[in-house]
């Protein structure tokens, strides 16, 4: 028998057909929740940017400190409890299109959906949501999902081990705004569509950002022998506010 997810954690069937969808070109993901009768496609599959991530201790969180730990000299970023092969790996996004008409003109209704780590390239047999570090599957509500807050709207895959210097150019930032810095900015790389990198040579580590709203739940694909293939991070509201279905 083949890895089997506990069911507290366990992606529903509907959430699992659009996790295995939601990263393959041309695929149907879904219909749209204002509209229905409007299919929501996926039309590009980016490659971001390759990570380093030399411990295999991965943090999914916001480089960004909230207000109530801006003041803390280095705020905790949520570590997965599962490790991943030290390595090389690759961070992708996924885009959808669901084009509509407003007042006449027309619009693609394109919008980036999920952003992925990927482990390897082995078949994912089951999707369950991640647990942190510290966190206990019994105290998991029924129903519910644990999350990653999206400080800022912005959410990166890290290693842990480097997380303290990786997200130095974002504290730095507000420290030079609370200043009262006119020309404030932060020392990471763009990566274009609103992703960018940070890198410590040193540890040959690396954090990349992306894109996200609200709190984001993270999701593990694992193979038949329960290892990880694929880390995938989608938005809370993703299946009931953005698709009504997965087909």
């Amino acid at each position: 028998m083949g890895y089997t997810a506990d069911e507290r954690l366990a992606a529903g069937p509907e959430q699992s057909r659009y996790l295995e969808a939601v990263f393959t070109l041309g695929a149907q993901v879904g219909t749209h929740a204002e509209d229905p009768a409007r299919p929501v496609y996926v039309v590009e599959v980016m490659e971001v940017s390759p990570i380093r991530v030399p411990s295999g201790r991965l943090v999914v969180a916001s480089p960004w400190p909230d207000d109530s730990d801006r003041e803390l000299p280095i705020p905790a970023g949520r570590e997965l409890k599962d490790r991943i092969p030290p390595g090389v790996h690759r961070v992708q996004a996924s885009w959808t299109e669901a084009p509509y008409e407003y007042n006449g003109e027309q619009f693609d209704g394109r919008e980036e959906v999920a952003v992925r780590l990927l482990v390897n390239d082995a078949p994912v047999v089951c999707w369950e949501a991640a647990l942190g570090v510290g966190e206990s599957i019994e105290r998991i509500v029924h129903g519910e999902r644990p999350t990653f807050d999206s400080e800022e709207n912005m959410g990166s895959f890290a290693d842990a081990t480097a997380w303290p210097s990786l997200t130095q150019p974002f504290r730095q930032f507000w420290l030079d705004v609370d200043a009262g810095k006119q020309d404030a900015s932060r020392a990471t790389e763009s990566l274009g569509e609103s992703f960018e990198r940070v890198s410590d040579e040193a540890l040959g580590a690396d954090l990349v950002t992306f894109p996200t709203g609200g709190g984001s739940v993270v999701w593990l694909g694992r193979t038949e022998t329960g290892s990880i293939a694929s880390i995938v991070t989608t938005g809370t509201d993703f299946f009931h506010n953005r698709l009504v279905t997965a087909v």
